[in-house]
């Protein structure tokens, strides 16, 4: 027996008492109950009677959360619960609201607004709404004030400017938007934010959304529709991907360069008189360390490059002709829209304005897994030519196959002497 110890033994706990688990505090249990959906938090009140309550103050708010999306319940199978559940907890304070729901009536929109104001003024940290009914849920055109959110993740809502001007969300870091209507939004505003992410969701197709986040340090941007968003400043930037398809308005079809002259007349002129005079996107993004940079039609089914005719991202085009220099750019990636046409005049302008670059990347006509030949050129060290960055180390090309089309492309980067083994 050790120094100290007594000799008294201690009987082990009781069958069915929770062994050492009623000895952690309540606030552990109640992180623990937190981690449950709702529903499943709820049915551990018959636990035992300490656990009677532990629910009404676990800091979540989780349901239709238990399968996918597409399994998600409709709203009439979660009115009760839900409505129950927030009374009951008598404004308990939460870290996450978690709400996935399917279908739902026009008439239930004030419900589910007052279930999002009832969690912003339970002080929750991270709210996500989730939907996949027949219409967008409408969220009510009100400030958000909080300074306790730091997270809003929202999924098919239609929301306006002042719902999204979060000057009163002093904590907010992390926004993402994925097939959202934001046809009405002239501006979205955070200037906490340090990640935004917006997907497959519609802007205007009257006027362009502005931007501004100048504390942000990432950005993604993926299937925007109608008018591309117009960037404030953001020097803090570290990285941006941007992925744009013909289902933006910034897109237009030429057969001939007096087409893409065309197309850039129209865009700084514009049908409505309200023309472009600056960068739409790349003052923006002309800090960020990390750019990737893809231009597809929405169907990857179709070739980008129709017979007689090619998509073209104008709006690419505009800002390569007024934006500053990309001062802090090293690693850069591209697609075969940026090699086209046959000049690669997009390519040689943007190398031209990576003063500092280290590492380019040329996805050409195929993406992602699709790559079955990835190849590394090599920089002559004697004769690097002054069109590129002298901190240029690794160009890299990823192709489904060295065709006709990519030996274009490795044609115009030997003017630049960088090679590649053929």
């Amino acid at each position: 027996m050790l120094h100290g110890e007594s000799s008294r033994r201690v009987a082990p706990p009781a069958a069915g008492s929770g062994g050492n688990i009623d000895a952690l505090p309540n606030s552990i249990l109640e992180h623990i109950v937190g981690l449950l959906i709702s529903p499943e938090a709820v049915r551990t009140s018959m636990v035992a009677h300490r656990w009677r309550h532990l629910w009404k103050s676990a800091p979540s708010l989780r349901v239709g959360c238990s399968g996918d999306d597409v399994s998600a319940p409709p709203l009439n199978e979660l009115r009760e619960f839900v409505d129950r559940f927030l009374l009951l907890r008598e404004g308990s304070p939460l870290d996450t609201c978690d709400i996935r729901l399917g279908q739902f009536q026009r008439d239930d929109m004030p419900l589910l607004n007052s279930w999002v104001r009832q969690a912003i003024a339970c002080n929750a940290k991270a709210l996500r709404l989730r939907t996949r009914g027949i219409w967008y849920l409408v969220l009510d055109d009100l400030p958000v004030v909080s300074k306790h959110l730091t997270r809003l993740e929202l999924h098919r809502v239609l929301v306006h400017s002042i719902f999204l001007d979060f000057t009163s969300c002093l904590a907010l870091e992390y926004l993402k938007l994925l097939n959202c209507d934001l046809g009405t939004a002239r501006k979205i505003s955070a200037e906490s934010l340090k990640h935004l992410s917006i997907v497959e969701s519609c802007f205007s197709s009257e006027f362009r959304t502005r931007i501004h986040t100048p504390n942000l340090v990432s950005l993604h941007f993926d299937g925007l529709k109608n008018l591309t968003p117009k960037l404030d400043s953001m020097p803090s930037l570290v990285e941006g991907v941007v992925r744009m398809t013909n289902l933006c308005f910034d897109f237009c079809v030429t057969e001939s360069e007096e087409d893409t002259l065309d197309c850039l007349s129209r865009l700084s002129t514009n049908s409505r008189g309200k023309g472009v005079n600056s960068c739409v996107l790349f003052n923006g993004l002309s800090k960020a360390k990390s750019l990737d940079l893809i231009c597809r039609p929405s169907d990857e089914r179709r070739p980008f490059h129709l017979p007689g005719t090619q998509f073209l991202q104008i709006l690419f085009i505009w800002d390569l002709r007024l934006c500053p220099m990309f001062s802090n750019l090293k690693t850069l990636l591209l697609n075969e829209y940026w090699c086209m046409p046959d000049d690669c005049s997009a390519l040689l302008r943007i190398l031209e304005l990576s003063p500092v670059l280290e590492e380019l990347t040329l996805e050409l006509f195929s993406e992602g897994s699709n790559n079955k030949v990835e190849m590394n050129g090599s920089i002559s060290l004697v004769e690097r030519s002054p069109k590129i960055s002298e901190h240029l180390n690794e160009v890299k090309v990823k192709c489904q196959a060295v065709d006709e089309r990519v030996l274009k492309v490795f044609k115009i980067l030997y003017t630049l002497n960088i090679c590649f083994p053929l």
